[in-house]
């Protein structure tokens, strides 16, 4: 692991006290490119872990509080009518920035969910007909609440399988919540940028080298097939799954300080990169979906 990885993730764990783990799937899912949804009860860190994410990278960002009332052009931007030069000019809103903090995503309704589609997979949005690029890298890291929660909207299946991760963080250890209580952890005020733009950029360039043999290879599509054969799972992953799934696996490898996948590293990352789209639990095992289809299939080679 190099000093620069290292560093931030010091950083964010002494805000965020005893999620190490967490906090590496989370970078990993940054350094693959990708999308991160925070899923978990209130109070527990999902906003924190995002802020502090995004200000150790270095990026611009802006956090937005979804709401029931909250309209596609609240994020996107919108037109208005220039009256000095007699012609509609865009103002762009806050998916403009390179990490968009998206809290509380499921309490908005399904049509202004649906206004990140196109952010989320193409970097970019249209409006009026025209099509605006979003900054370079772009991020959306959201944060939802269980649906059992008053007053949420369950994110459609489109959305989801746009999110590389979803994690959840639980409750803290009871020494690390004695240290919150304390007053131990840094402050968010305390947080400073550790990489840059450029920096970000070279460890994603590095995490996309990492060199798959063909075994390993196999053992993720023989996963992956898995789900699509066995009719014990009702949702299968399909192959934007199996990309993310390769690419936070060599993202979890470089963190390791590797430039080679092993099955370990698909292990770790796959509750993560899958449970959201395999959502739930198979009621007579009690086991997740994600557990049951590690313990399903065994390595190759």
């Amino acid at each position: 692991m190099t000093a620069t990885i290292t560093a931030i993730i010091e950083q964010i764990n002494q805000q965020l006290l005893g999620k190490e783990h967490q906090i590496k799937q989370a970078l990993g899912c940054i350094f693959a490119n990708g999308h991160l949804l925070l899923e978990d009860v209130p109070g527990v860190g999902k906003t924190t872990l995002a802020h502090a994410l995004a200000i150790s990278c270095g990026l611009s960002y802006q956090r937005v509080q979804f709401t029931s009332d909250m309209l596609p052009a609240d994020l996107i931007g919108v037109s208005i009518f220039d009256t000095s030069q007699q012609q509609f000019t865009f103002h762009q809103g806050p998916v403009f920035n390179q990490v968009l903090l998206a809290d509380e995503i499921n309490r908005t309704s399904p049509k202004t969910q649906s206004a990140l589609l196109e952010a989320m997979a193409e970097r970019q949005v249209s409006v009026d007909g025209k099509t605006y690029p979003l900054p370079d890298p772009f991020f959306v890291i959201a944060t939802q609440n269980p649906l059992e929660h008053s007053g949420t909207f369950e994110l459609p299946d489109s959305q989801l399988d746009r999110f590389s991760m979803c994690i959840s963080l639980g409750y803290p250890s009871v020494e690390a919540e004695k240290k919150i209580l304390q007053g131990k952890q840094i402050r968010g005020e305390q947080l400073q940028a550790i990489m840059d733009k450029q920096s970000l950029q070279q460890f994603q360039t590095r995490a996309a080298a990492v060199s798959v043999s063909e075994p390993v290879l196999d053992y993720l599509l023989a996963l992956v097939q898995e789900t699509r054969v066995n009719s014990l799972y009702p949702h299968a992953l399909s192959p934007r799954a199996s990309q993310a799934i390769l690419a936070v696996a060599k993202a979890w490898a470089m963190i390791e300080g590797r430039d080679y996948l092993l099955p370990e590293d698909i292990q770790a990352i796959l509750p993560g990169a899958t449970e959201h789209r395999l959502r739930g639990t198979n009621q007579r095992t009690g086991q997740s979906y994600s557990e049951q289809l590690l313990h399903s299939i065994n390595p190759i080679g």
